[in-house]
């Protein structure tokens, strides 16, 4: 039996005990989830800077751009959540503005803040592309930290597994809709924890490991705005195959169709299409 504060990895021989989603601070209750997406956001932030001024570019730009694409970035994570997600808020309104349990969608914030960006390059005549090459190796930086957010909230995770990594979580300590009736009949008689794919571990390695194939080859990149379609492509392949087996998928309208995977698809067509066209505009403006 789990005790409800333990998360266990049993297969890599981890079972940690009374792991806080909280702390407090002169009374103030802070959200270990809010602590670490900010982190998350910092970190991201400091390496745009600093790939912004190893190229002999204004690394100012990057902090320029946060004081609005932070807070635009949050808003469009939370509202993408909410949208596809409004079965669990329409009796509750007020519970939309509560962030400190979760509930931000990546492709929200993503949307958010190439939105914020082109704003940004088009009233300072930058590099749109330039700016997103930088603030995409950030945006891995801090997804792959985020990411560790939903380890404190005991979410984002996928169905039964029993590989080397599967995590077991208390019944109790996770969110009734988020174990699906396959992920049900997996509980043993007798037992008070789900046995699952740590589905927000897979994204954070994976995010590393495309976060380290970028930093070394930006410097061997041929047009503006590649590394920015390198990262939405790669990020989209590995959202989509990990959603397939997350039990918490946001799906459009009454459909069983999951949306992230519509908008991962979407994602690598328009990297291609990017991709393309950048490149036949330098090879002309080469000739």
């Amino acid at each position: 039996m789990m005790q409800a504060g333990d998360i266990a990895f049993p297969n890599l021989g981890i079972y940690l005990t009374d792991v806080p989603k909280e702390f407090y601070i002169f009374g103030f209750r802070i959200a270990l989830y809010g602590v670490v997406i900010a982190s998350g956001m910092l970190i991201g932030l400091m390496l745009a800077d600093y790939d912004r001024r190893s190229r002999g570019l204004d690394g100012n730009t990057i902090w320029d751009v946060a004081l609005w694409g932070i807070p635009l970035g949050i808003l469009g994570a939370r509202i993408y959540y909410v949208i596809f997600y409004w079965e669990s808020y329409k009796d509750d309104p007020l519970s939309v503005l509560n962030i400190r349990q979760g509930g931000l969608a990546i492709y929200g914030g993503v949307i958010g803040a190439i939105a914020t960006v082109y704003v940004y390059s088009r009233i300072k005549k930058d590099s749109f592309f330039e700016i997103f090459d930088s603030i995409s190796l950030g945006f891995l930086a801090g997804q792959l930290i985020g990411r560790w957010g939903n380890f404190f909230n005991r979410e984002v995770f996928g169905g039964y597994a029993d590989n080397i990594f599967a995590m077991r979580l208390p019944i109790e300590a996770v969110r009734a809709r988020d174990i699906s009736p396959a992920l049900a009949e997996t509980i043993l008689e007798g037992t008070n924890y789900i046995q699952v794919h740590p589905t927000f571990l897979y994204e954070s390695l994976w995010n590393l490991g495309l976060l380290i194939i970028l930093f070394f080859y930006r410097k061997h990149k041929h047009f503006p705005g590649e590394i920015f379609c390198l990262y939405i492509a790669g990020y989209g392949i590995g959202r989509f195959w990990i959603e397939y087996i997350r039990t918490d998928r946001l799906y459009i309208g009454n459909t069983r169709i999951p949306v992230s995977m519509v908008v991962a698809v979407g994602m690598i067509t328009a990297a291609a299409v990017i991709a393309v066209i950048q490149y036949k505009r330098l090879k002309k403006s080469s000739s």
